[in-house]
């Protein structure tokens, strides 16, 4: 009756209205109000879009597709709706570079949620590593127009992928996130993430924790009432009890969750309900209580286009019959067990076509994207050159000399930029090809062949194997100017392990990383490589062994990544390379410090390199210790170079 009302309400306005925007947004407003009749939807909003096209109004266009996306996703169009998402994306990205006179934050927070719609469409599809793409990529706006209700959401979404990709660690991290802020901002819905969190636990093994968990949820649940999530939450504690063996209360638990979820209209759950009952029926040897469970869940889940659920459901009932020596019935079963998992099969098959397209799409808009900005490159740079011609013109008017000196002083400028990209790309590109020294490579090389030689074959197989992984990294990396801490810790470990493996394992090494580190924050790539290196060589190989300790942190709005190592330290260093210094090693250090000023002048933000020695208790040297301060950068900011 209400969306009668409202509907109601808004053909009269659609009637009423002459202004074409005003028209628009009832169009639109009218397809939201028909969401749970997905083709009524798609006709409004593409009546919006046809109209928003006609009269070039882009953020209405963007509106419009956005609900267009909405119905293909109601629809299972996920390959059309990615498109409509695609669109949106460009036209709201537009939008926040010049806004004009557009709400700056209403944009970004639209953006915000095309961002996440596109990693729903993606996590849909199986497509996880696009899918935290994007959630991160809304994740990173919505915390800057501080809309912390929906980072909750978003952290939540990514705590699930995890889940799903079985990295309970991460799946933890980001529901604690999440925690966090509904306990800061007093949100009602924490004992959801709560109860996120104690499966994340029972799936750890980590069943006291779970169970804590389990019970702060239902102390809130009991406070404000959530009738899905209190059922939700009886289910887990339902499995809690099944897996510690207590299957009278995993019985009571499992029979609230059916109640409730049966209470609210709830098929999906109550489906999943009716399933543990009978799986745990028939783990107890109840068998007519598991089959009269069992085939009310299958069913239930048959009837409403959960597949899953009937796979599971008909597996256990083929394998009762089994049991009580039906054979008749446990074939019929197992043909249902069959059909079922053959269906999600087909289903997985059509999500990996879709997949492709959806990748194919992608790549076509990174394409556009980038021909798109060229081209608004050489208009910039066209319009700038017209800007000095005028400019320079009218000074020469007013005054030759000052026009002169302005030429002059512009031409510097110019040269001064060119210089700094010409050295950007010079010394990246020096930097990243002398990690692979060609002295390290043939000493790579000569270890393989002696450890061939004396019949260490699967030593020799374990050094080549890395050895490989490390050159195919360092050539990948030479193409990015920022890769993600992860992919440098990869790096920094495969090189570790292959020197370890040169030096007869003399030394050791650890790498650690601070919890408050983002999984997309990111640094120019093998920077911390030379130093690394002239710790072994000139540190703990002289001193035949020792230990090396790479950290990264955050302090403030800076990166620490810290090199320490107890080696013979640097003026004992210095003497003994005297003279001896390769021309490598003499220009590592220099070009990582040439690469640090280029970042500083990048990111307009402070880029240093301390280096000190460190004395023991005694007085002598114990060793060295490199400091870099980076500003903070993410993997996703070079993306709209």
């Amino acid at each position: 009756m209400s969306q009668t009302k409202a509907l109601d309400s808004l053909f009269t306005e659609l009637k009423k209205t002459s202004s074409d925007s005003l028209k628009i947004d009832v169009l639109n407003a009218i397809a939201e109000q028909y969401e749970n009749e997905p083709a009524k939807m798609m006709e409004y909003s593409r009546k919006a879009l046809t109209l928003s096209e006609e009269k070039k109004l882009k953020r209405r266009m963007a509106y419009s597709w956005f609900n267009v996306g909405t119905a293909n996703i109601l629809q299972s169009n996920y390959a059309e709706a990615l498109k409509d998402f695609t669109n949106t994306q460009l036209l709201y990205e537009e939008l926040v570079k010049a806004p004009g006179k557009e709400n700056v934050l209403e944009i970004k927070n639209a953006l915000a949620a095309t961002y996440g719609s596109i990693g729903i469409v993606c996590s849909e599809q199986n497509n996880y590593a696009k899918a935290l793409e994007y959630y991160f990529r809304a994740l990173k706006l919505y915390r800057e127009i501080k809309k912390d209700d929906v980072v909750v959401a978003v952290y939540n979404n990514i705590g699930n992928l995890y889940e799903i990709q079985k990295e309970y660690s991460k799946a933890l991290e980001y529901f604690n996130k999440a925690l966090w802020i509904q306990k800061k901002i007093g949100d009602n819905s924490a004992a959801i993430t709560i109860t996120n969190i104690g499966k994340i636990y029972l799936a750890k093994n980590e069943d006291s924790k779970a169970f804590a968990s389990f019970k702060d949820a239902e102390s809130i649940f009991k406070k404000h009432a959530n009738y899905r999530g209190m059922a939700e939450l009886y289910n887990n504690l339902g499995n809690y009890y099944k897996k510690r063996n207590i299957p009278d209360n995993a019985e009571a638990y499992y029979i609230l969750a059916l109640e409730l979820f049966q209470q609210i209209g709830e098929e999906y759950g109550a489906s999943a309900s009716l399933g543990y009952l009978g799986s745990l029926y028939a783990f107890e040897g109840k068998n007519k209580e598991a089959i009269k469970y069992l085939e009310r869940s299958s069913a239930l889940a048959e009837q409403i286009g959960v597949p899953e659920q009937v796979k599971e459901s008909e597996k256990i009932l083929s394998e009762v019959y089994e049991k009580m020596g039906n054979a008749p019935e446990a074939l019929k079963h197992y043909k249902k067990y069959s059909a079922a998992k053959e269906s999600i099969n087909d289903s997985e098959n059509i999500k990996s076509m879709v997949r492709e397209e959806m990748n194919y799409e992608f790549e076509r808009k990174e394409a556009l994207q980038k021909t798109e900005n060229e081209k608004k490159q050489l208009i910039y740079k066209e319009e700038a050159k017209r800007h000095k011609l005028q400019m320079l013109f009218t000074a020469l008017f007013i005054l030759l000399l000052f026009g002169i000196a302005f030429l002059i002083y512009n031409r510097l400028q110019l040269k001064k930029t060119l210089t700094l990209q010409r050295d950007l790309a010079e010394y990246e590109q020096k930097a990243l090809h002398l990690q692979m020294n060609p002295h390290f490579v043939f000493n790579c090389l000569g270890s393989i062949s002696s450890f061939i030689v004396q019949n260490g074959k699967e030593s020799a197989i374990k050094y080549l194997a890395k050895f490989s992984k490390l050159m195919r990294l360092t050539l990948e990396y030479s193409k990015e100017s920022l890769i993600p801490i992860d992919k440098e810790i990869e790096s920094l470990q495969n090189y570790l392990e292959l020197e370890q493996l040169r030096f007869n394992k003399i030394f050791d090494f650890s790498i650690t990383k601070d919890s408050a580190i983002e999984d997309d924050m990111a640094l120019p790539p093998l920077l911390l490589q030379p130093f690394v290196e002239n710790a072994i060589i000139h540190g703990l190989v002289p001193k035949k062994g020792g230990f090396i300790q790479v950290d990264f942190n955050i302090a403030g709005e800076k990166l620490i990544c810290t090199v320490t190592d107890n080696g013979i330290g640097i003026n004992k260093s210095k003497e003994l390379k005297e003279n001896l210094v390769t021309v490598h090693k003499s220009m590592a250090l220099e070009i990582t410090r040439k690469r640090l000023e280029v970042i500083q002048a990048v990111t307009a933000k402070s880029a240093k390199v301390e280096i000190n020695e460190l004395i023991g208790e005694d007085g002598q040297p114990s060793g060295t210790k490199i400091i870099l301060h980076l500003p903070i950068q993410f993997s996703s900011d070079q993306k709209y170079d």
